[in-house]
């Protein structure tokens, strides 16, 4: 009758052991890092809120459009720009021409921020878009991991996906998807497939 293990079986446990935790570790430090970003686009999203009313303040005593007023307050809370990155969409795939942006500026907290005011506002008041990349150029860049959008509307921001279906957020929102609904579907207690 045999007592304790042998240093062959002992060693071919921790081998196993090893394995395992080397293909769960990365996992789970993705959860963690998604987590992370999610978080923080939260707490972004609700001061996006508060930037609206002090734009539409500024916009009634300067008498001047949302373009020049937003841009205005935002400068104060950058440091510099920075240049243009590739951010792609979370099926790999590249964006099309409405969700690429140009001049990039850096928040004081290392996020990254860029927005277009088109010229006139579109049949449903939409006025422009705003991405917000929250960990900055570091990677992913990729929409729905760190990189995020708001729709511009003239009395409101409003998170890309915000009126679509909860069904379709979460389906643009998987790997498959595109990753802009990843905006709302998170605000909504969404998780990412």
């Amino acid at each position: 009758m045999k007592k304790g293990f042998t240093i062959i079986e002992v060693s071919i446990l921790f081998v196993i052991f090893m394995i395992v935790a080397i293909l769960v570790a990365p996992l789970s430090l993705d959860d963690t890092i998604q987590a992370k970003n999610t978080s923080r686009w939260r707490n972004v999203q609700s001061d996006f809120s508060n930037i609206y009313y002090s734009l539409k303040n500024r916009m009634d005593e300067n008498h001047t459009d949302f373009g020049e007023t937003f841009f205005s307050i935002m400068d104060n809370e950058t440091k510099t720009g920075i240049p243009a990155y590739r951010i792609t969409y979370l099926n790999g795939s590249l964006p099309d021409k409405n969700y690429i942006f140009e001049n990039y500026k850096a928040t004081y907290s290392g996020a990254v921020y860029a927005a277009k005011i088109f010229p006139e506002p579109e049949e449903n008041n939409l006025i422009g878009y705003i991405m917000y990349d929250v960990n900055g150029s570091k990677k992913p860049n990729i929409w729905g991991k760190d990189v995020f959008g708001l729709n511009i509307y003239p009395d409101k921001f409003e998170p890309f996906g915000k009126g679509d279906s909860v069904k379709d957020q979460r389906e643009d929102c998987s790997k498959n998807g595109t990753g802009l609904s990843c905006s709302n579907y998170y605000l909504i207690g969404g998780n990412f497939d």
